[in-house]
């Protein structure tokens, strides 16, 4: 490669999205105190931009305008130029996005925002074009404009950036409001579930004609409806509306048919053309929910697009030491010798490169049957592309073909008079030569920035997963990256979580100069995969950690005046305000998953405060829940959990006997939203007898290995039969 024209701060930085910018000829700044002293110094306009590495609209506009010099000279002469990856640093980017929805009604990335030297934005948007169109002004006008009215208008813009920060510190307060109780749970279950039956999509499943995203958070609150109301109509209802939406999504174009898992959205109502980059976070929270699936309805297909997840994130966003990388990105050049990447150009196939790469005559199948024949047929390939082009703006996917399974297995076996076995073998074999003919091509680049709280994500999807499908080799998976964790992600000085961390040169693990504290999300995140890992494992030590950790979220980011957890702790002064996020999206807001976490660690712990604390975070979010429950549906199904206590699943038993393991087994096939696991194995020294003196009083009945289902610490009779055992799960 030549050697770059331009090389700015940026190449100081970790993080493969600023690294990205550090040859741009804008003289970037990370997010520091040298940008924002400069500002002051030179009484300079901030312009802040943040993305990720694996956003394609981000690419677009470095492309356009980032790598332009004329543009880059503008930016320069007039503004204190910041980037940052919203991935590390999630608080200034909730912070900035706060003010671009209230005042423009959209956001998302690239995210462009202009501040005042002491950081408070008055203008702000997300894509510019470089020049101006019919229907948008360019990002040259704008930046002309803005420098214009920061000479002339100096004193109203101060002005204006003042009150529109007040009025953002007023809009986004959530705070307890007089009442100090938690909302009746039956009318938000309630609600939640007609808003959401409301917007569902009959025919392909999912809760929007289009783009449609996997939104793992509403399939999570419909099983836990199904269990509460399994015998009534609304019951079916929700089960059926969840089961049809994974199944879809899974025969979709939104599952990568040869490379595994999802990619993170689909543009268009079918489930068919995505976004192609893929997300750590969907991975993790798709292999838990359709681990889910297959508890709930015993069929392989769902443990079958389990195992598929789990076969990508340990072959692609697996690091040799453990932990795991954020993403992969959608963007990729099509053959070596490209000069120019396009979106989806790793993923999609032209109908002649299938016929070239499957000629074989297929014995048994109607006469002059190929592999191509069925292969095309079964994934709806066609000779001109499949792609409409109205999806396809860039044309970067003309002619091309985004595999989607249109026929069930019976019916392509039928139409090509062939038996189900027979079929599946041969899609099989297509699919591993299609596997290799894609390994010759040039990978999308690849975000190795590991985070704690998407890891945290990915460990709960492998721990539920091997407990789901007893599979022993994906708990050991998710203890090999709870160890990561430990090693790489926790200060064991301090007891705190850090952000994350970095694959340095020679597949070492890196740390900032000054490494970025964990945030609530990464706790929160963490502690919920730590329980799901003990629940999979019985190792009581990730329990302890777990507890440690719950104890330092509350010190760190607990609001005692108006209830719920801050996303940021105290005493950044960049950052102008401390924000509580109020929606479940593509992942869940930390506070709804606080409150679960808090309610498990009081059963494993007898630290009854914890659940006062869950009850005092549905209490702050309280007039959300009765008025829009559908943008929070985990905190409802949690509102739901705190309302019928959880059960604590004892099992007093030698662990490694054959009647515990057959219990255990027991217990792990059965979706219950509202019991916690744990093994009494006699040891009173162990973690657990010291935290639950009651767990000394239970006892094996007749020498066998015994349950009991506890509330409270108040327990059942003693149940040795598994059958029996199961009868008692059911909510």
């Amino acid at each position: 490669p030549s050697v770059p024209r331009h090389t700015n701060r940026l190449i100081n930085e970790k993080s493969p999205y600023l690294l990205q910018h550090a040859h741009n000829p804008v003289d970037w700044y990370p997010w520091g105190q040298e940008a924002f002293d400069k500002a002051k110094t030179e009484n300079k306009l901030i312009f802040l931009s943040v993305g990720y590495s694996t956003c394609h609209w981000c690419h677009v506009m470095e492309e356009e305008s980032f790598k332009t010099k004329e543009i880059g000279e503008i930016m320069n002469q007039h503004f204190v130029c910041i980037k940052v990856d919203r991935e590390e640093r999630p608080d200034v980017d909730k912070v900035y996005m706060t003010f671009v929805q209230a005042t423009s009604g959209g956001g998302g990335w690239p995210m462009s925002v202009w501040l005042t030297p002491d950081l408070k934005p008055f203008a702000g948007g997300t894509y510019f074009p470089p020049e101006d169109g019919v229907h948008r002004v360019g990002f040259r006008t704008v930046l002309l404009r803005i420098a214009e009215q920061w000479k002339e208008n100096k004193d109203a813009l101060l002005e204006s950036s003042q009150s529109i920060l007040e009025a953002l510190r007023h809009t986004s307060e959530i705070r307890v409001q007089g009442q100090e109780s938690p909302p009746p749970p039956k009318e938000v279950m309630d609600t939640c579930f007609q808003q959401l039956s409301r917007s569902y999509d009959e025919d392909y499943g999912g809760f929007s004609k289009s783009p449609k995203f996997p939104t793992p958070v509403n399939l999570n609150f419909l099983f836990t409806y199904w269990a509460l109301h399994r015998t009534t109509p609304e019951g079916a209802r929700a089960l059926q509306m969840a089961l049809h939406t994974l199944k879809m999504m899974a025969h979709g174009g939104i599952h990568d048919h040869i490379g595994q898992g999802f990619h993170r959205y689909s543009t268009d109502q079918h489930w068919h053309v995505p976004h192609f980059e893929k997300m750590l976070y969907d991975q993790g929270q798709l292999a838990a929910v359709y681990s889910r699936a297959f508890q709930i309805s015993g069929d392989e297909f769902f443990a079958d697009v389990v195992r598929d997840i789990l076969l990508y994130v340990s072959r692609d966003l697996s690091d040799q030491a453990g932990g795991f990388y954020s993403a992969e990105d959608a963007d990729s050049y099509p053959t070596t010798t490209s000069g120019k990447k396009r979106e989806g150009a790793f993923c999609v196939w032209a109908a002649e490169e299938l016929r070239a790469l499957l000629p074989d005559p297929v014995e048994g199948a109607t006469e002059g049957t190929t592999l191509g024949d069925v292969f095309m047929h079964h994934y709806g390939v066609e000779e001109a592309g499949n792609v409409d082009p109205m999806k396809d703006p860039h044309q970067e996917l003309k002619g091309k073909n985004v595999l989607i399974a249109r026929c069930s297995p019976e019916q392509t076996a039928a139409w090509f008079g062939l038996e189900s076995d027979r079929l599946s073998a041969l899609l099989q074999e297509c699919q591993q030569r299609l596997s290799s003919a894609r390994a010759q091509r040039p990978r999308p680049h690849l975000d190795t920035k590991m985070l704690a709280a998407w890891n945290g994500l990915m460990i709960s999807g492998f721990a539920q997963a091997g407990a789901a499908l007893a599979e022993q080799g994906y708990v050991s998976r998710a203890a090999q990256a709870a160890a990561f964790l430990r090693t790489h992600l926790f200060d064991l000085d301090s007891g705190r979580l850090l952000r994350s961390c970095y694959r340095g040169k020679d597949n070492s693990v890196e740390q900032s100069t000054v490494p970025i504290q964990g945030f609530l999300e990464d706790y929160v995140f963490v502690i919920q995969a730590l329980f799901d890992l003990y629940e999979a494992s019985l190792e009581q030590g990730w329990l302890e950690w777990a507890l440690h950790l719950q104890h330092m979220q509350d010190k760190l980011f607990w609001d005692p005046k108006g209830f719920a957890y801050f996303s940021t702790e105290a005493g950044d002064p960049s950052l102008l305000l401390r924000l509580k996020d109020d929606q479940d999206g593509a992942e869940p807001t930390a506070n709804s998953v606080a409150v679960t976490n808090l309610l498990r660690a009081a059963c494993y712990s007898g630290h009854m405060a914890w659940v006062e604390k869950a009850g005092k975070i549905l209490a702050a979010f309280s007039e959300r829940l009765q008025k829009i429950p559908i943008t929070l549906p985990e905190m409802v199904r949690a509102t739901a959990v705190f309302h019928h206590t959880l059960k604590q699943v004892v099992i007093c038993g030698d662990p490694q006997g054959e009647d515990t393991k057959e219990m255990l087994r027991c217990v792990r096939s059965v979706f219950s939203p509202n019991k916690v696991l744990m093994v009494a194995d006699g040891d009173s020294t162990g973690f657990l007898y010291r935290q639950l003196p009651f767990l000394a009083s239970l006892e094996r009945k007749d020498g066998k290995a015994t349950a009991y289902i506890c509330s409270n610490f108040t327990c059942s009779l003693p149940v040795t039969s598994v059958q029996e055992l199961r009868g008692m799960l059911s909510p």
